[in-house]
């Protein structure tokens, strides 16, 4: 359709995928958020008219009703990438932006104080509460950030500080889902930065100066734990989510395709903010802004040395440690009968993964430029 541009979400895409048959909502979201990284990094008329292409292309693959959506992370998601697509000259904040968020806001349960996954549903977990967490700390509603993010640190901190994935509510009592996800670490980093940072301003206090001069302060002393929360997440991820090279890898229960394609960029967006913009104002910090953008350089290198090349572009793998595999049916369809019938995929296929890429290679580009290396 004339001004509208979505992405197709396999690659070559089917007839189906070409109708966008399936709605993959939140996959959009993070293209116009891998969009916003480009502009941002290298402005052009050309790249702001296809993002503003695809946010009214969301609109009408979705009749204008984005709310009727009843999962809670895929709204927060475009709503973070619509809200930062705003920084941009020609985007402007729209009715059906704000009608997102007051969603979200409406969405919260009253006895949890959280977001459940979807509408109707007693799982409470990361994944809608951590990209909301980011959103309400951006826009203005911190207190109902903190809450929710000090509801992820009371319920679902692991041992070895990594964080789980959500709790059930079941008649016997809350059931926690003990699963690690990589971008469960990413989002709260994020959400745990962003108030923060906050936190900060509101007493006054520059991003790196040390905090001891505001010791009797409860809005600097809670700065202080959420800083201590991001710390104790960053070493976490690199002991426990990386080779020893600082590659970042999927853990077990973690797919390479499909939705899970998409996990391992957003920690990685996540890590480098934390590399960017984590205060410099102790020794503390400045060893993990390092243990971050160190985490995001391997990574992005690894990605970048597996990666295929079909017309001068590249394809990239699912898992960054290992070479990239070229679709089956690039330009002739299946290759053989098991790929016909649907028992062989290959996982490079999906969109997710090649966003996944997208998005750790402009984390890195982001670190390269903070530091000048």
């Amino acid at each position: 359709m004339p001004g509208t541009n979505l992405a197709v979400v396999t690659w070559p895409p089917g007839v189906k995928d070409r109708l966008y048959w399936h709605w993959h909502f939140w996959w959009q979201a993070h293209y116009i958020d891998c969009q916003v990284d480009a502009a941002l990094r290298q402005p052009s008329l050309e790249r702001r008219h296809r993002l503003q292409d695809t946010l009214r292309a969301m609109g009408v693959r979705s009749v204008w009703r984005l709310t009727a959506n009843k999962y809670y992370d895929d709204k927060a998601w475009l709503a973070l990438a619509w809200n930062r697509a705003l920084q941009l000259d020609g985007i402007h904040r729209s009715k059906a932006l704000d009608k997102l968020e007051f969603d979200l806001l409406e969405g919260i349960d009253p006895v949890t104080g959280v977001l459940p996954w979807r509408r109707a549903e007693t799982f409470y977990n990361v994944p809608s509460n951590g990209p909301a967490a980011i959103l309400f700390a951006r826009t203005g509603r911190l207190d109902k950030s903190r809450e929710i993010l000090d509801w992820i640190f009371d319920n679902l901190v692991r041992e070895n500080g990594l964080l789980e994935d959500g709790i059930r509510m079941r008649m016997h009592g809350p059931e926690v889902v003990e699963k690690i996800y990589t971008y469960n670490q990413g989002t709260v980093l994020g959400a745990s930065l962003e108030v923060a940072l906050a936190l900060r301003d509101d007493v006054g206090l520059d991003h790196d100066e040390p905090i001891d001069s505001f010791a009797n302060s409860e809005r600097a002393d809670a700065s202080v734990f959420y800083i201590t929360h991001i710390r104790a997440i960053v070493q976490a991820i690199a002991l426990h989510l990386a080779t020893p090279q600082g590659v970042i890898i999927s853990p077990k229960y973690e797919s390479g395709d499909g939705d899970g394609g998409l996990f391992k960029g957003i920690l990685a967006r996540y890590l480098a903010e934390v590399a960017v913009r984590l205060p410099r104002d102790s020794r503390e910090n400045i060893a993990t802004r390092k243990i971050a953008a160190r985490l995001v350089r391997a990574s992005a290198e690894s990605l970048w040395q597996h990666r295929l090349e079909v017309d001068g572009l590249p394809v990239f793998a699912a898992e960054w440690t290992e070479d990239a595999l070229l679709p089956h049916n690039y330009g002739f369809g299946p290759a053989s009968i098991s790929e016909a019938v649907g028992l062989v995929r290959i996982d490079e296929r999906d969109l997710s993964v090649q966003l996944s890429g997208w998005m750790l290679l402009e984390a890195a580009a982001r670190i390269s430029r903070a530091t000048g290396l």
